[in-house]
């Protein structure tokens, strides 16, 4: 089954891609990435569709830093809540632990560990994927991600050794300019070696309430039952829809499976793969509906149909009323009932 990353990864990657020539909607279409990802940082995306948008990217703009780069831009904001516990922990050592434990409800493929002997500390980043596929860039997107967290609780003079599994790049530049100290590759793991008494330091500015709060708050979201079949389907479904693409097939290829294997793992939940689309559809649709004045036009193309005769023939069949008419109701109920009141 395939795993999901908040689209808060995908900040600043627009501006990134545009300062080195490229088109970021066309690759975010290549990648599987429906644009609307980049409106709302708490969207999913699928991790695999992620590396194939970081590894074009670098490709296309003959960058072997693009992740890096990418990582650049990151502070601790982009894990929402997880960023909040991280900066009220009491020390550095728990900030890690925590980040360690909460880091899958912001990136499901990443592994975080801590490995400490002899004075010496590895953190440790591990991007688990179902088959070998190329990896620079996001291990250093989350390696270069992960330093620039633990630099901002320790302070700007920390300088820490880094290690990369991958060769070195042909040039060094933005390796130097983000992590200042020693960078080796060809190395057996990737992340982090510093001295175990760096993670001892206290962070001057934390306070326990706000870090009891967020961390109530997580762990009810780690106590959430693992996502069904249906449940991702319905996220990718979402996704994918405004592109007119998604298909059993694509959405299949995606959760590591056939299309056979989804129709049935989908059956013994009671649900199809046409009945979630719709129901996907339907909700997109009348939301936008009630609470917005886009033009049918573009709610056409949200709901994945190649034209407006075509998307108004499937409301009609489906809701009894053109859209238009289905507004204008939404919209008189709403007044009588906030009238009433």
């Amino acid at each position: 089954m395939t795993d999901f990353i908040r689209s808060a990864c995908l900040t600043s990657y627009p501006e990134l891609a545009r300062s080195l020539g490229l088109d970021p909607l066309r690759l975010l279409k290549e990648a599987g990435i429906d644009r609307r990802c980049l409106d709302d940082p708490d969207v999913k995306v699928p991790a695999g569709g992620l590396r194939r948008l970081l590894e074009n990217s670098a490709r296309a703009a003959a960058a072997e830093d693009f992740g890096l780069r990418l990582a650049e831009t990151r502070s601790l904001s982009i894990l929402g809540p997880i960023g909040l516990l991280v900066r009220e922990e009491p020390t550095v050592r728990d900030a890690l632990l925590s980040l360690m434990r909460y880091i899958p409800l912001h990136n499901e493929s990443l592994d975080l560990r801590l490995e400490e002997s002899g004075g010496l500390a590895l953190a440790i980043v591990e991007i688990r994927v179902p088959r070998p596929v190329p990896l620079r860039q996001g291990t250093e997107l989350a390696v270069g991600v992960l330093h620039r967290v633990l630099q901002s609780l320790i302070g700007p003079q920390w300088r820490p050794s880094l290690a990369f599994i991958h060769e070195a790049p042909a040039r060094r530049d933005t390796h130097r300019r983000l992590f200042g100290g020693r960078v080796e590759f060809g190395r057996d793991f990737n992340g982090i070696v510093c001295e175990s008494r760096d993670f001892d330091r206290r962070i001057p500015a934390a306070d326990p309430a706000l870090a009891r709060y967020a961390r109530q708050h997580l762990e009810a979201l780690l106590a959430r039952p693992n996502s069904l079949l249906s449940d991702k389907t319905r996220e990718l479904v979402s996704l994918q829809l405004a592109t007119g693409r998604c298909t059993a097939d694509l959405v299949a290829g995606q959760l590591n499976m056939n299309r056979r294997l989804l129709h049935r793992r989908l059956a013994e939940e009671g649900l199809t793969f046409t009945g979630i689309l719709e129901d996907v559809r339907s909700g997109i649709v009348t939301r936008a509906l009630s609470n917005t004045d886009r033009p049918l036009s573009a709610l056409a193309d949200m709901a994945g149909f190649s034209s407006l005769s075509a998307f108004s023939r499937w409301f009609r069949d489906r809701f009894g009323a053109a859209p238009s008419a289905w507004r204008s109701n939404a919209r008189a109920q709403l007044q009588d009932s906030v009238g009433r009141y």
